[in-house]
């Protein structure tokens, strides 16, 4: 006995479906790992920032305290003032350089947990269709209730905060 039409596109239809959701979750898996090298990858220009934040604090340590010493000749005090005002300078463009870059993290980090959670979404509408059609066409439910749904994972994420312009930095106010 031939199987129905019918039938025969039921399970085909629904066969569609679980490849969709297979790659669903494929997806899902690459956008979390790329997710968690985004995170890896903003930790490390995080510390970078706190190490360049150290050594600018300890040049302008430095600067401060030749200042404080004096210098007996003009001339040396004037190009201590131009260094001072160079490393001022470099070091509000730097911070204004990392916290843009920390800032594109974020939103980066933001838009893939949008997308995850979209894909996530999808999936659930997916396994409600697919449940759906297996019981129109009286097939047993692969999914009776008794498997656990993932629990969804709520990434920590760490807030990042501007850094504040230490003792002796520059306000543009």
């Amino acid at each position: 006995m031939a199987p129905s039409a019918p039938r025969t596109r039921a399970a085909a239809a629904l066969r569609m479906k679980q490849i969709a959701l297979d790659n669903q979750g494929r997806t899902i898996r690459l956008l979390r790992a790329q997710l968690a090298s985004e995170r890896r990858g903003l930790a490390t220009m995080k510390k970078e920032l706190e190490d360049t934040q150290v050594a600018l604090e300890a040049s302008h340590k430095v600067i401060a305290g030749l200042t404080e010493i004096g210098l007996s000749m003009s001339k040396k005090i004037e190009k201590m003032k131009v260094k001072k005002q160079l490393a001022k300078a470099n070091h509000v463009e730097c911070h204004q350089k990392f916290q843009a870059r920390i800032h594109e993290a974020e939103d980066s980090m933001q838009a893939q947990h949008l997308i995850i959670e979209t894909l996530v979404d999808e999936k659930d509408s997916l396994l409600q269709t697919i449940q759906g059609l297996q019981e129109a066409n009286n097939a047993p439910a692969p999914f009776d209730g008794d498997w656990e749904e993932e629990p969804e994972e709520e990434p920590e994420e760490e807030e990042i905060e501007d850094i504040p312009l230490g003792e002796g930095e520059i306000d543009d106010e």
